[in-house]
């Protein structure tokens, strides 16, 4: 079972990853993969270098039960270096496994247009893009649209600076959730609002996953501690899984 709220598993048949944008800096995979590697996990003899786990591809296809699965948790599918044949196994894995619901976030969105061109994006993919700020995070919204993906969904995490005026026309589910660690930045209540205003007014689902290591006092302590209340209440909104026949 994850620990990431939003989803059941996790499923990483690529791992390591390279920065591209603010949201990148203080990157949870890169410590932890560096972590796994001191500790021998088989995967991460390459600690956070890009790592094709071609032996990781037919895990799902070993789980009946419906699962939503996170996929690439310690990586990004869509970076360069991975090949696209590759990228179509993954593809073909998904699409045999109609019982399961994936996730897939990338902030490459600049190569999904060209790449999904040809290529169908199986029914039971969720694609999303990470929008930290303004600068690096909306300009990926509008090339997420160019997918026809049954589900595409934003995530806010972290949460940067203020979104403004966030369109949010042809997504289907926001994630929002504040940075954690020890250097951590903080997150503003009002950014957060600002985004679940959003969704209300426009019909999507809200998820805000947490605080992180500032509270909404502006206060730094423990990211348990903090939690994951929003106006008295969390918000665990998603969008609807398919019925299983």
């Amino acid at each position: 079972m994850s620990k990431i709220e939003w989803t059941e598993e996790t499923w990483n048949p690529v791992t390591g990853c390279t920065k591209v944008s603010p949201g990148c800096k203080h990157c949870y995979a890169e410590t932890l993969s560096i972590r796994l590697q001191g500790m021998g996990v088989p995967g991460y003899e390459n600690g956070f270098q890009l790592s094709i786990q071609s032996e990781r591809l037919e895990q799902p296809l070993k789980r009946r039960r419906p699962t939503i699965y996170f996929v690439n948790s310690m990586s990004d599918l869509f970076q360069e270096g991975v090949p696209a044949e590759f990228i179509d196994q993954v593809l073909d894995v998904i699409r045999r496994t109609p019982q399961h619901t994936y996730q897939v976030l990338t902030k490459r969105a600049e190569v999904l247009p060209a790449f999904f061109e040809k290529r169908e994006c199986p029914e039971n993919l969720w694609l999303g893009v990470s929008v930290e700020d303004q600068r690096y995070g909306v300009p990926r919204i509008p090339l997420l649209r160019q997918v026809a993906a049954p589900v595409r969904f934003l995530s806010a995490e972290p949460l940067l600076e203020d979104l403004g005026d966030i369109n949010l026309e042809g997504i289907q589910w926001v994630i929002v959730g504040g940075e954690s660690g020890p250097k951590a930045r903080p997150m503003k209540p009002s950014w957060v609002e600002n985004i679940k205003n959003r969704c209300e007014d426009q019909g999507v689902p809200f998820f805000f996953k947490q605080w992180g290591a500032w509270g909404p006092d502006g206060v730094l302590r423990s990211k348990k501690a903090n939690g994951r209340d929003l106006g008295g209440k969390t918000w665990d909104e998603m969008p609807a899984l398919p019925e299983i026949v």
